[in-house]
């Protein structure tokens, strides 16, 4: 398990915990004059119905001792654990303390070494006396499966990623072949300074650096959408890679209109008219980036 699946689940974890605790508190009995045990049991049989990814499900007294064995589909967890003390754990610490269903951090299972959350659910008496605590435990992947459905662990979500990977390693080869064809362009001028064409050069210049701007949406795009980075990186290091991105755009576009310049001077003066509005629109592009820098240092 990685950092990723933890970040994701500090996002939903509000979520998933009224999810969760909405189910124990439909099929489990609590606030009665008289709790059974087997009662209970019952309504943990019916949340592993609803929930199909429990891991393993167990009841403590209000002393924090198991008293009965461990409900699982796993051996190494069914049928055992009864008498088992866990008053020693957090979840049973933070019941006590907060009188209500809640669910804990990943932690991990001592005897899977998966990282798993626990859902505490306090039962009360009819007098408001703590009797039992009711504990569900789910594997992290599985309540990443059940909760968020987005996650890059569903189904949904691994397609999109693949999706966003295509996508990416599209526009790779496009950034690669610009580039390869701005070196050849270079190259191919040779050594000599004085058969060196300006034009050419402009034009491998325009090539390198919509290569740099295009390699550089890659970038965003693979880390944010196929590696799930965007969730670890702080809000304004995307800011940075849109700025960085649109500076690209900028240096080529302003490369192009000064070629053009040069170009319609020498040759044809009246199409200059089209290199001044190719500027203008650089210069609207620059406005607005200034305006979306100087909205980003407000916002800090």
């Amino acid at each position: 398990m990685t950092i990723k699946e933890i970040d994701e689940f500090s996002h939903i974890r509000t979520k998933a915990r009224a999810y969760f605790c909405y189910i124990l508190s439909r099929a489990i009995p609590n606030r009665l004059p008289k709790i059974e045990i087997k009662d209970i049991k019952v309504g943990l049989k019916s949340v592993a119905k609803t929930l199909r990814h429990v891991e393993a499900m167990y009841i403590l007294d209000a002393n924090g001792l198991q008293v009965i064995n461990t409900i699982s589909m796993n051996p190494e967890y069914a049928r055992k654990g009864m008498g088992e003390n866990r008053a020693n754990r957090a979840y049973f610490y933070k019941v006590i303390r907060d009188k209500k269903c809640i669910l804990t951090d990943p932690y991990p299972s001592i005897k899977s070494n998966n990282l798993v959350v626990t859902i505490a659910y306090p039962i009360f008496n009819d007098k408001n006396e703590l009797i039992y605590i009711a504990c569900v435990d789910i594997s992290l992947e599985n309540v990443l499966k059940m909760v968020h459905q987005s996650s890059v662990d569903a189904t949904a979500g691994r397609a999109i990623k693949y999706i966003y990977a295509a996508f990416s390693a599209a526009l790779f080869f496009v950034a690669l072949l610009l580039f390869t064809k701005g070196v050849y362009s270079f190259i191919e001028q040779g050594i000599n300074i004085e058969k060196i064409k300006l034009k050419s050069v402009f034009e491998s210049t325009i090539l390198l650096t919509l290569s740099l701007a295009i390699f550089d949406l890659v970038k965003a795009l693979f880390e944010e959408e196929v590696l799930g980075e965007h969730k670890k990186q702080h809000e304004s290091d995307i800011h940075k890679t849109m700025v960085k991105f649109i500076g690209s755009i900028i240096i080529a576009l302003s490369i192009e209109a000064l070629m053009l310049v040069f170009k319609f001077a020498l040759i044809d003066s009246g199409k200059l008219i089209y290199a001044v509005w190719l500027i203008g629109g650089i210069t609207a592009l620059l406005i607005g980036l200034s305006i979306y820098i100087k909205s980003l240092n407000a916002n800090k």
